[in-house]
Order: structure tokens, then sequence, then C-alpha cells
């Protein structure tokens, strides 16, 4: 998926994506675990590959210190999605661990992959990053 950047973000903020989620993609780091949350959905969306993975904590099921096939499983899973929408339902905020409840609707094959997530997200070293989520 391509959007100019004067499109409205993917994330779902009604921002235009430069004055959104471009900024923590080109790196500005996220005030907040939901301003990750919302630029994670909008990499994965945009294959901003390096973006997910720059993002992910060390303590992330899937982080792997092998890059090349991270980046090749992130890539199968945004070439074959279709990234419908995101949707907030609830935001915790901590000082070094908040939450973030959120639906995505995602079709892969014309399929509905949608699901409800409540993803955790760690402060570390003033940096917000994606440790897990349980599906809901």
């Amino acid at each position: 998926m391509k959007i100019s950047i004067n499109s409205k973000c993917i994330c779902g903020s009604d921002k235009k994506y430069k004055k959104c989620c471009k900024e923590l993609h080109d790196g500005k780091p996220a005030k907040t675990a939901l301003e990750l949350m919302r630029s994670r959905y909008s990499a994965f969306a945009l294959c901003k590959i390096d973006y997910i993975i720059d993002t992910t904590h060390f303590n992330n099921p899937e982080f792997t210190q092998n890059r090349k096939r991270w980046q090749n499983d992130i890539l199968n899973f945004c070439s074959y999605t279709d990234f419908q929408n995101c949707e907030i339902l609830e935001s915790i905020d901590g000082k070094e661990e908040s939450f973030v409840t959120f639906k995505a609707t995602l079709y892969q094959n014309n399929l509905d992959a949608s699901f409800t997530e409540k993803s955790r997200f760690l402060k570390v070293d003033g940096k917000w990053y994606y440790v897990d989520g349980i599906f809901l």
C-alpha cells in the first residue's frame, strides 16, 4: 500500500499522514504507547519493515537476531494483507508500561483476518517498544 503524505493517516487518527505516523516512521520518537501502536499499525500497512523491527522489544516472542528472516516474515504478512481499519478501544498509560486495546480490520485473500488485541508496551531509556499482546 502506498499513500500520499497529504492523505488521511491509515492509523485512524484523522490527521494527515505527514503530521502523524510519517514523523515517527522518519525517526521522531513516540511520546506515548498509543502513538507507537498507531504508527506500528500504519507501518505494517505501508510495509515499513525496519520500523516494525526497531520498535519491537527484545522480549517479544517474535524477536530474533536473524534480521533477514524476520524481515522476510514481515514482508510476507504485509504483502498478503489488506489493512482496512484500526480502532482504538482502550488505552491505559503508565510511566514505564502501558496497554492499548485495539481492533484491526484486515483481509487476506479476501477472507476476514480481523482481530482484537490488548498490546503491552514498555519504555526503555525513554523510548517506547511493543512487547507483546493478548488476542481477545
